[in-house]
């Protein structure tokens, strides 16, 4: 065959079949060459490994007066430069040296020279993970998956958690960054959803989990306490060695692969929430949880039990209510109910959520937002203050954080048009109004489709006619006559006795 060399084998198998009385074409087809060969063969009459090596060139070198004068001076300094970057190189500094058309022949005198005269390269010392060992977490984005949130682009990261043996995975949407509330809100459900604690865990050097200021015992206060408490023992990759980490590290394309078909195949990538969507992933995950049943079995029986009680697993943040009403956290404003006004609440920072505090006592809990771009975020709940504001109107109009008190779109466009049918205070007054009507009767949504049709039908709406159609009327309550019992039954009851004691003493 072309491009192959005879074997010994070969040729003695054409020589048989000739002395058997094949001809040439014959003989060699079932030998496995040419007839060209075979010519070659019988006017030679050795074994190819007996005939002498070739030691010569059989066309010029394309790479003399070039290799050791100007490759090799950047090899040794450089030596895993590509050869691409070096045909650009000499072409820069000496045009017409080295034809682009010969950079094969470099490639494969650069893999040559590396291999003989090349340094020492990494050597992946592959590692044996017995059953109950290791787990091993990390965040990759998600962006490439374009998943929409009702409809706007969700920019998120996934929290990859993975047993190194069994490959049991876990995965949690993560709508921040990698933060330590991140990190220990997924390990800790991953856990509690496994049933087990493995006896340590691997992570890159994540400044979530590391001050990354020494080589050793650099934990943070925070991650060392919750490894501490489920009895872990936290390793990190060492410092620009990323592939440490590698088999949560070659897992993530697999799952973002895993995802993309299930979205594709699902026909939508959007989802009414984030809560649907990390229902969606956990649908797949169980899929490929359900496959390595066995695997998770043998991984089950040698993890360590669960501690009796969850730690912490939030950032801790003390803040002032403001006279605003208002409290600030991580750069974003949000408001809380008026009463809470200069008390100071303990909060705890999750993920996706704020829980407040006030000392013991669990007394608010909002959804966490985060601050976009170079503006500040502001998180206006107008059930909050709507008791305070629907007694001055009027501050409404030129409120600092009026933009947060439109609720739906049509709220935003009902105060459009009675600013611009009404007077400024009359305009105020109603628009109000007609959000402490929302608050008071929990109709937020009836009251918009309400809006919606004024709107359509060229009106302004009115206070008074939105109560009536969307807030439930105040019934009566109704009367009840109970009248007053007979009391010539029980006397009646008395008359029967005294028959009982009459016969019993007869």
């Amino acid at each position: 065959m072309p491009g192959l060399w005879l074997t010994d084998r070969q040729v003695r198998r054409y020589m048989d079949r000739r002395r058997n009385g094949d001809s040439q074409s014959v003989a060699s087809a079932k030998a496995g060459f040419s007839e060209r060969s075979a010519r070659r063969i019988e006017a030679g009459q050795d074994l190819p490994s007996q005939r002498p090596v070739r030691r010569w060139r059989t066309r010029t070198d394309p790479l003399a007066g070039v290799w050791d004068e100007l490759v090799l001076p950047m090899l040794r300094q450089v030596p895993f430069i590509r050869a691409t970057a070096v045909v650009h190189e000499l072409n820069a500094l000496h045009p017409g040296r080295l034809d682009e058309r010969h950079i094969r022949t470099l490639q494969r005198r650069i893999a040559h020279w590396r291999a003989t005269e090349g340094p020492e390269r990494e050597v992946i010392f592959r590692q044996d993970h017995p059953p109950g060992y290791q787990s091993l977490c990390d965040f990759t984005e998600g962006a490439s998956l374009d998943v929409t949130i009702a409809g706007q682009p969700f920019d998120h990261l996934l929290f990859h958690y993975w047993l190194a043996f069994s490959g049991w995975q876990y995965i949690k949407v993560i709508e921040g960054g990698e933060s330590f509330t991140a990190l220990t809100q997924g390990m800790q459900e991953a856990m509690w959803q496994l049933g087990g604690v493995p006896q340590t865990n691997r992570t890159d050097r994540l400044s979530a989990a590391y001050r990354n200021l020494a080589p050793h015992d650099d934990a943070s206060a925070g991650y060392q306490a919750f490894c501490d408490h489920y009895g872990i023992e936290p390793t990190r990759n060492n410092a620009g060695v990323s592939h440490e980490n590698g088999s949560v590290e070659a897992a993530h394309g697999h799952l973002r692969r895993t995802l993309k078909e299930a979205l594709g195949l699902r026909g939508s990538r959007d989802f009414p929430d984030i809560a649907a969507y990390q229902a969606f992933v956990d649908e797949q995950i169980a899929r490929r949880n359900a496959r390595r049943r066995a695997e998770v079995s043998l991984e089950l029986a040698q993890l360590k039990a669960l501690p009796k009680f969850k730690t912490t697993d939030f950032t801790l943040v003390n803040v002032t209510v403001t006279s605003s009403s208002t409290i600030s956290v991580r750069d974003v404003l949000y408001t809380v109910p008026s009463r809470l006004i200069g008390s100071r609440l303990r909060v705890h920072l999750y993920d996706a959520r704020l829980v407040c505090y006030l000392g013991s006592t669990q007394v608010l809990t909002l959804e966490r937002r985060r601050r976009r771009g170079a503006e500040r975020e502001r998180a206006v709940d107008y059930r909050h203050i709507i008791g305070s504001l629907i007694k001055k109107p009027g501050a409404f109009r030129r409120w600092t954080l009026r933009e947060g008190m439109f609720p739906r779109e049509a709220f935003r466009r009902t105060w459009d048009a009675l600013d611009q049918g009404l007077q400024p205070k009359q305009a105020c007054k109603i628009y109000v109004g007609l959000l402490h009507l929302a608050a008071n009767h929990a109709c937020e949504a009836a009251l918009a489709v309400h809006l919606e049709e004024l709107l359509a039908a060229g009106q302004l709406p009115d206070v008074e006619t939105a109560r009536l159609a969307v807030a439930p009327p105040s019934g009566q309550a109704p009367q009840i006559n109970i009248p007053p019992p007979d009391f010539a039954n029980y006397d009646s009851l008395l008359s029967y006795q005294g028959a009982l004691n009459v016969q019993s003493s007869v």
